[in-house]
């Protein structure tokens, strides 16, 4: 895309949406990159007791509440999984899915995941592990990959790895998967049997914050910030969850409006 943004918002949830709000107010453009509302641990809430200004409502509610705030704001909304940001020389590179977004500066709200990394997983990123098929799988056609991951989005890549030619191992249940090889991964190990592989492509709702943005830095499962919500990566800032606890709305929504601040600051200082 020929765009460049003034701020990407990675996810878009409650501190993406105070965020955006904010960033419009201050006539920035921003593109949002979220999943679908009903991936987020948010809708899933039974009831909301504790936000200033709305009766109790449930999480699905509230959701759709933010989701609709957000459209309003006017941002370019892209539905996906950030698979990697990149500082460049006076940008950053957004990778989501096959797609590619310019942006001056970053905002992440990604909340938390709560899937671990599989052993392997980390160490063969990029040597025959992959988030994406439709960026990596032309590599392996004629050859045997493993796609790991229920839901739509993995079948979908399953179905597309086999019309391109893979033989694709299908794995769609929760358990303990194992990444192992020598230069690159070449095996697959599941409920004790290991499945001989060229590629493993591992789909997720999110992409561990660990291998999101090289150069952040973290404590107790958070992105250390300070007071601005600033990173140890020079126009990278962050809030909500992804911050650490507690995991509340109104520290979320509160986080989002000084990120967002400060990410104009920088910007207006560049």
């Amino acid at each position: 895309m020929d765009q460049i943004y003034d701020v990407l918002i990675v996810g878009g949830g409650s501190a993406a949406t105070s965020a955006a709000m904010t960033l419009r107010n201050r006539g920035k453009t921003i593109a949002v990159v979220t999943n679908r509302p009903e991936t987020s641990s948010l809708y899933k809430a039974e009831k909301i007791t504790n936000y200033p200004g709305l009766p109790p409502m449930t999480g699905a509610e509230m959701s759709a509440l933010f989701r609709r705030q957000l459209e309003d704001t006017g941002a370019f909304i892209i539905e996906g999984r950030t698979i990697s940001v990149l500082p460049m020389e006076d940008s950053f590179g957004v990778a989501v899915g096959s797609d590619y977004y310019m942006a001056r500066s970053i905002i992440i709200t990604a909340g938390i995941t709560r899937e671990k990394l599989y052993p392997g997983e980390a160490e063969f990123l990029g040597r025959g592990v992959s988030y994406c098929a439709t960026c990596d799988g032309m590599l392996y056609r004629g050859k045997t990959v493993a796609v790991v991951g229920g839901g739509e989005e993995a079948r979908k890549d399953a179905d597309f790895l086999e019309g391109i030619g893979c033989r694709v191992l299908r794995f769609e249940k929760n358990g303990k998967y194992e990444i192992s090889g020598g230069v690159k991964a070449d095996t697959l190990t599941f409920a004790g049997e290991a499945h001989q592989v060229d590629c493993v492509f591992i789909i997720k709702d999110t992409v561990s914050l660990t291998q999101l943005v090289p150069g952040l830095t973290y404590e107790n499962g958070g992105i250390v910030v300070d007071r601005h919500m600033a990173t140890a990566v020079p126009g990278v800032f962050a809030a909500g969850d992804c911050t650490g606890k507690p995991l509340q709305l109104a520290k979320a929504v509160g986080e989002g409006n000084v990120a967002a601040l400060s990410a104009c600051d920088w910007l207006d200082r560049k």
